[in-house]
């Protein structure tokens, strides 16, 4: 029973990283397929999930095809209640509910005037008085939710949620233009970046070369604050330390330097992923570590 998840260009859409990580964090098994969103390809590649318009679109193992992020959060809670996508405390998973529907619905000056990026942090950016409303009544919804739970730290209600994979592209959106707020929020923010499935999706989106690059600011630009300073390098040729690629099992036919060492890949993309940031990835992590203590 495999899911179908339709998604945009990871770097860039906020509405997919929700689809994602409702599938990956939570142990559901799926397809991804890349909709063109920068290439002029959308609409065609819309069209067998019609009515669905805009990613992400989920179908299900029966063909049935749900679109948006809310609809496709319920659908999987519903078909997968052993997974606990929502809070299991009844007042906990209300309140969960309620911040997804108003992340959903709202913030609109926030999301335009920030559009998720995961590259860099934008330096000196100045945030809308209406984007200062919207940090504002983020951090009271925070605040409220953890009132519900007690959870002082960590995830929202306790344990990992939908709340907190809804909030995930607003965290983005904090970090990467530097926008205000409570040090315990940012470090909140932090942790959801830092989680290895989020540095994965990074590292995947940043296999893909824009230019122009899309939502660019006129601002000075750090890099990304977590994996952002690569240690891997592309290289040509090998050999490589490992005949079999760690993620598929095939033999290598790409590699990369680490540490001055090769070490091989049965694709560009199993290579390229590994070279934006190496440590997201366990099964390479495993691999160098199984080599280099034996």
């Amino acid at each position: 029973m495999t899911y179908d998840l339709f998604i945009g260009d990871r770097l860039f859409s906020s509405w997919s990283m929700r689809g994602w990580l409702m599938l990956e964090k939570f142990g559901l098994p799926y397809r991804t397929h890349l909709i063109g969103l920068y290439s002029g390809t959308m609409a065609a590649d819309m069209e067998p999930l019609a009515p669905a318009r805009l990613v992400p679109a989920l179908r299900l193992p029966d063909g049935t095809v749900v679109g948006e992020s809310l609809a496709m959060a319920e659908t999987l809670a519903e078909r997968h209640p052993e997974a606990r996508l929502w809070p299991s405390e009844p007042a906990a998973r209300a309140t969960a509910r309620w911040l997804c529907a108003e992340m959903v619905a709202g913030f609109t000056a926030l999301r335009g005037q920030c559009p998720m990026q995961l590259k860099y942090r934008w330096e000196g950016f100045s945030p809308s008085p209406d984007t200062l409303a919207d940090l504002q009544r983020i951090e009271t919804l925070w605040a409220h939710a953890r009132k519900i739970s007690g959870a002082a730290s960590g995830p929202l209600f306790g344990t990992y949620s939908l709340a907190d994979v809804f909030y995930t592209p607003i965290a983005a959106r904090i970090i990467g233009y530097g926008l205000p707020v409570s040090e315990a929020n940012r470090a909140y923010c932090m942790d959801l970046l830092s989680d290895v499935s989020v540095r994965q999706w990074r590292a995947m989106g940043m296999t893909v070369a824009y230019e122009p690059f899309p939502y660019a600011q006129d601002l000075p630009a750090q890099s990304w604050p977590i994996g952002g300073e690569a240690k891997a390098l592309a290289v040509s040729t090998g050999p490589s330390i490992n005949a079999i690629c760690p993620y598929s099992g095939k033999p290598v036919t790409d590699f990369l330097e680490l540490d001055g060492q090769i070490w091989g890949f049965c694709n560009p993309f199993c290579r390229d992923k590994s070279v934006v940031d190496p440590e997201a990835w366990p099964k390479f992590a495993a691999m160098i570590h199984s080599v280099n203590d034996s």
